[in-house]
């Protein structure tokens, strides 16, 4: 209930802010539970993929750091995240979004490089996914990264892909997950590229500075 309640509140205000947001491709989100994955580019893409997805509920994994405020964990909490030791990251990182993928409706969204300022992916994702048996769909959000350009109507784009399959990969040894990780930039870097063929992250975040 507080997770529709605050992405309601929110799309209300980014309707206010920005006004210009554009999701395709909804038709190729599964009827079940997945994993929503996309590059992190700036730090309200996640917000933008949750609309995007609407009216599905997800649960996040959010650095541990940010639980230490207590109005912020209440929030984040209640938003269905749960924290991650960056350092440290315990079996807990795996057990529960895996759970709370097979027991309950929430699917979840993860940022394969962890990071806004990585392209690196990370095997956290294939891994819940072996576990859950659920398909990882991509996603790229293509928009403002810079906060005062929202205010700029500056067009916002989520874009959607075909599920990843990953069925054919039986080890998950460094080669296997080496594969996975390719299909997934791959998936990433087509998607940007059917939204704009001449989209460069790394030039429109430098000119963002």
């Amino acid at each position: 209930m507080f997770f529709k309640f605050i992405r309601a509140i929110v799309r209300i205000l980014l309707a206010i802010i920005n006004g210009n947001a554009h999701y395709q491709n909804k038709e190729k989100l599964p009827e079940g539970n997945y994993i929503l994955v996309a590059p992190h580019r700036t730090w309200w893409d996640p917000v933008y993929i949750a609309l995007a997805a609407a009216p599905k509920q997800f649960s996040f994994l959010a650095k541990a750091e940010l639980f230490k405020n207590p109005i912020l964990r209440f929030i984040l909490v209640h938003l269905n995240a749960f924290p991650v030791d960056r350092d440290k990251p315990g079996p807990s990182v795996v057990k529960r979004p895996v759970k709370l993928l097979k027991e309950t409706d929430k699917s979840l969204i993860m940022f394969p490089s962890g990071t806004r300022h990585s392209s690196e992916l990370k095997g956290g994702m294939t891994l819940i996914s072996r576990l859950s048996k659920k398909p990882i769909v991509p996603s790229v959000y293509q928009g403002p990264t810079k906060f005062s350009h929202l205010f700029k109507r500056t067009p916002v784009i989520v874009r959607f892909g075909d599920p990843i399959d990953i069925s054919d990969i039986k080890k998950m040894d460094k080669d296997g997950l080496a594969e996975v990780e390719k299909r997934v930039q791959q998936a990433f870097d087509q998607l940007d590229h059917e939204i704009n063929p001449d989209y460069n992250y790394r030039s429109k975040e430098k000119n963002a500075d």
